[in-house]
């Protein structure tokens, strides 16, 4: 390979590199949220492609240097108008200044005739199609070209014969650099659509469900009301309809603090939490459930006397109670359940639930927790959904390991409260 071909290439790929460059840093800043990563950065691309076209041309033909400057500069200018197109113009004149050369101002009218014309030509580039954009293109590049050429011709340098191969390259890189930039522009617009109808879907599956979970004990409610307008039932049989009645609005109370739980996870009251306490409370919540399903529920607590976290209590004890059910659940054949906690008052909080039930693949191990994910028939996915939710607001995290057939271990990390210097440790 020849050095002319040589440096052919790299001054090609300093036309493509930044294009690839530019969907890295969208792609990391909208999965990443970076903060510092700004819109307005994304112009530098089409800057650096500029500054690297010219710092390793194509050919140095004194006084001229021939380059892929005019591409960069003229997709820049298309797609973000006179602003950008004229900042790149500056900084084409920056360069090719220091670079030096007899033929700077001669070159400098053609460059600032081809950016004007592009500038107005941005709007009804942006709204044509993509032959279009393309054609376009290609014909802006070749008589930026050709108006060089005959200036230099003028100044008694033949550049229509020593620049035909160049034009040639210049045009089919300016297709392919109006390609890639549409494809990016695609990706770009179909990651928006896809995580906004992702949004719409899980708004929609929302409703959905909270009409459903709602509207039964609602609808349980207006039909024990309707009985209660005969007359003819008894005392005791009316106070049996209110107590349901009461019991099925409560129901409702407790779904809609699920929903509002998954919605703002963190405690709204902070205070000390034993947790042994706490664990003890879900299991004697859950007691005449585990006792009705043949299932154990052995407990293990070493040096636990001053295992505190800080939170809201009621809404621990809840998402004990919330993973305690579904292990239940999960052994429709009886066994046992075994709780162990481990706090040595220094370091984290580490309670372990394990079972012996019918265990999970990997692929609903990674979407336990999401809204509607359930394993149950007739679950809701509910109540996993708010565990996660409680645990990740009182800044701990939940692992899960299983195995089909052999059972499911829960891992329930939390910081320690530090009772002496008021403080929680914060989970590395």
């Amino acid at each position: 390979m020849d050095l002319y071909s040589k440096s052919l290439i790299i001054s090609f790929l300093s036309v493509l590199f930044p294009l690839f460059l530019w969907q890295l840093f969208y792609l990391l800043h909208y999965n990443y949220q970076f903060k510092w990563v700004k819109k307005w950065m994304f112009a530098i691309f089409p800057l650096l492609s500029i500054v690297l076209c010219m710092t390793f041309p194509v050919a140095l033909m004194q006084p001229l240097i021939l380059d892929f400057r005019r591409i960069p500069l003229i997709l820049g200018t298309l797609y973000g108008g006179y602003k950008v197109g004229f900042v790149l113009l500056a900084v084409v004149f920056m360069t090719r200044y220091f670079m030096g050369g007899d033929v700077f101002y001669t070159s400098s009218i053609i460059l600032i005739l081809t950016t004007i014309c592009a500038s107005l030509l941005s709007n009804y580039y942006i709204k044509t199609s993509l032959k279009q954009k393309v054609i376009l293109n290609s014909v802006l590049i070749l008589l930026s070209l050709v108006f060089s050429a005959l200036f230099m011709n003028l100044l008694g340098t033949d550049l229509l014969k020593v620049g035909i191969e160049h034009w040639f390259i210049s045009v089919i890189g300016m297709v392919i650099a109006t390609l890639l930039t549409e494809i990016i522009l695609i990706n770009f617009h179909l990651l928006n659509k896809s995580i906004k109808a992702k949004k719409l879907d899980v708004a929609s599956h929302l409703v959905a469900s909270f009409s459903h979970e709602i509207g039964n004990p609602l609808t349980a409610t207006k039909g024990f009301i309707q009985l209660l307008s005969d007359e003819r039932i008894s005392i005791e049989t009316r106070n049996q309809y209110l107590k349901i009645a009461a019991q099925e609005l409560d129901q409702a109370i407790n779904i809609i603090d699920d929903y509002l739980t998954f919605a703002n996870p963190a405690p709204k009251g902070k205070e000390k939490i034993l947790i042994p306490e706490a664990i003890r409370q879900g299991i004697e919540v859950l007691t005449p459930v585990a006792e009705e399903n043949q299932v154990q529920i052995n407990t293990s607590f070493l040096k636990n006397n001053d295992c505190f976290v800080l939170g809201e209590r009621k809404k621990m004890e809840q998402c004990l109670i919330y993973i305690l059910k579904n292990r239940i659940e999960s052994m429709p054949s009886g066994g046992k359940i075994s709780v162990s906690l481990d706090c040595d008052g220094t370091s984290n909080i580490n309670i372990t639930i394990q079972d012996e039930g019918i265990g999970m693949t990997q692929r609903q191990i990674d979407q336990l927790g999401e809204p509607f994910f359930t394993t149950k028939e007739n679950g809701t996915g509910l109540g996993m959904m708010v565990a996660f939710s409680i645990i990740k607001g009182m800044g701990g995290k939940i692992e899960v390991e299983s195995v089909q057939g052999k059972g499911t271990l829960f891992h329930i990390s939390l910081p320690i409260y530090d009772e002496n210097t008021q403080s929680i440790r914060i989970l590395s």
